[in-house]
Order: structure tokens, then C-alpha cells, then sequence
């Protein structure tokens, strides 16, 4: 594989919805969830109107405060979350890499019933944005890898 195919390999990971965690599938998906935006006009309408919380007796410096404990949990959930996708693209940009380094090498792979398969891996194949190993005409995913050496 050539450096311009490997940089689009790389490139893609970034917009590949696969990729995302669970978590960030389900918020995806989920109308019930709020994005900042929201928390903020929800926070904004509950300062200007303290009945809004149905607790009258709060209100003040006390109820800002909450509010702004509020807002930062909710910044420190949102930050957690990308940091979350940034984690999982870059392991995967990580496993194309060496994939990558074990063209033309000789491995051991568990074939996943039981037996061993060796041989030279002779091409990369993506799924889902993650590497599979070819060898013996088959794809076999990093995580099977016993052994490595030289092609002799």
C-alpha cells in the first residue's frame, strides 16, 4: 500500500461513523438528551424565574451557584465525550499503522477454532475502520496475532 492510500486510510477515520462509542451512539441517537445550548436557555429561564424550579425558597446566590455547578458537570460530561472519540480514532489510526509494518512478515495467527494458521501477510483490509490481516488469501483481525517474524 502507498503512502497516498495509507493518508486516506488515516484521513477517513476522522468522519467514519463507525467508529463512535457507544455512548456517543446512543446521545447521537436520543431526541431526550440535552446538547449546551439547551442546558443553558434551561438554566437561563430558571435564574430569571425562581418558581421555574418549584422550589421558592431557593433563589440568590445559593441557586446560581447550583446552576453554575450544573454547567460545569454538564461541560466536564461534554469534554469527557470527545475526548472518548479522539481516543478510539486515534488506537485505530494506531492498529492501521502496525498493520501496515507487518506487510510482507511471517505470522502466527489463532484462526479462532482452536488451531494455529502461519504464513506471510500479504495485504491490509478495512472494516468498520479497523485492520484485518491477510494471510493465506484470509482476513484475520490484529487481535488473533500470536507471533511475528521476518519473511525468510
Amino acid at each position: 500500500m502507498d503512502v497516498a492510500n495509507l493518508s486516506d486510510a488515516v484521513a477517513s477515520l476522522a468522519t467514519n461513523p463507525n467508529l463512535k462509542s457507544a455512548s456517543q451512539q446512543a446521545l447521537a441517537k436520543s431526541n431526550s438528551k440535552l446538547n449546551m445550548e439547551a442546558f443553558l436557555k434551561i438554566m437561563a429561564a430558571s435564574m430569571s424565574n425562581p418558581s421555574f424550579s418549584g422550589d421558592s425558597s431557593s433563589g440568590g446566590a445559593s441557586g446560581a451557584t447550583d446552576y453554575v455547578s450544573q454547567l460545569a458537570q454538564f461541560s466536564v460530561l461534554q469534554e469527557l465525550t470527545d475526548l472518548e472519540t479522539t481516543i478510539a480514532q486515534s488506537a485505530a489510526i494506531q492498529q492501521q499503522q502496525q498493520a501496515f509494518a507487518l506487510m510482507g512478515k511471517k505470522v502466527m495467527l489463532n484462526d479462532g477454532q482452536g488451531s494455529t494458521i502461519e504464513g506471510t501477510v500479504s495485504g491490509v483490509q478495512f472494516s468498520k475502520g479497523y485492520a484485518k490481516l491477510m494471510v493465506n488469501g484470509q482476513a484475520y483481525s490484529m487481535g488473533n496475532l500470536i507471533q511475528v517474524g521476518d519473511a525468510k
